[in-house]
């Protein structure tokens, strides 16, 4: 049986919202859409604002257990994607043998990926240029959303999307991420490049995006050793692929090539 059912995570500085275009859109189309939100965030964004302590709490290893423990309740495996941290997120899972085909949208990296260009080490200085905010739940100003999230939307456009998405991320997650190549170890993004085991995954990278540019999501792509398909596509857009306004088109795309590929049940 093909899979019912379709997951999609969000990333950092954002919260499920992110995908309600892609989740009307995919349920139109007869799928269970799930869009959980990170354990304490399942709240409005504008809650998250008034009060980051959930945020601060976050942690890779209860992230990667609320997902599991829900997928493993559905009756067949489905259909993840993930955007940005999401996307890194999918890639455990898949590595844990959850879902059927996996897309990872702007991925940020898994462990042992360390191509770092000068526009991913400028969007991510927000939260790195001080050691305290591992501590603390960072958030962006508009004029930082515009350059890492939004920068192909005009300056209105962006604003709008920052006044409906934006929430600070986790310090401790993200100063984790950026430390993992260099900590011994397995760490909280570790997945087995060489497992054959592991379901289909597709890599999808916007080409305008300054966090995780393509040659980011290359590189991701180049460490998969294993025999499973493992491809990647470029689309012209920002870091905020899913709400660009040819979404719909990335969105079908996706779908198609996680159908084409999903590993189904009898």
């Amino acid at each position: 049986m093909a899979p019912n059912t379709i997951v999609l995570i969000h990333g950092f500085w954002v919260t499920p919202r992110s995908w309600e275009h892609w989740k009307r859109h995919f349920e139109a189309k007869g799928y269970t859409v799930l869009a959980p939100a990170y354990p304490g965030l399942e709240v409005e964004v504008e809650a998250l604002r008034a009060d980051p302590t959930p945020i601060e709490q976050l942690q890779v290893a209860k992230i990667i257990d609320m997902l599991e423990n829900m997928i493993g309740k559905l009756d067949r495996p489905p259909i993840i994607m993930g955007h940005s941290a999401g996307g890194a997120f999918t890639q455990i899972l898949l590595d844990h043998g959850f879902g059927a085909a996996g897309v990872a949208i702007n991925s940020a990296p898994t462990e042992g990926v360390k191509v770092i260009p000068l526009s991913q080490i400028k969007s991510s200085f927000p939260i790195l240029k001080n050691p305290a905010n591992r501590h603390r739940a960072v958030g962006l100003t508009p004029e930082q959303w515009y350059y890492v999230f939004a920068n192909t939307f005009s300056e209105e456009e962006s604003l709008a999307l920052y006044e409906r998405y934006h929430i600070p991320a986790s310090g401790n997650i993200f100063w984790g991420s950026a430390l993992a190549n260099i900590h011994p170890g397995k760490d909280d993004t570790y997945v087995d490049y060489h497992n054959d085991a592991r379901p289909p995954l597709l890599f999808i990278s916007g080409k305008q995006d300054p966090l995780f540019p393509p040659k980011v999501g290359h590189s991701n792509v180049k460490h998969y050793e294993s025999n499973t398909v493992t491809e990647i596509v470029e689309f012209d857009g920002p870091h905020l692929l899913p709400a660009i306004p040819e979404w719909e088109a990335v969105a079908d795309f996706a779908l198609d090539w996680a159908l084409k590929h999903a590993t189904t049940i009898r």
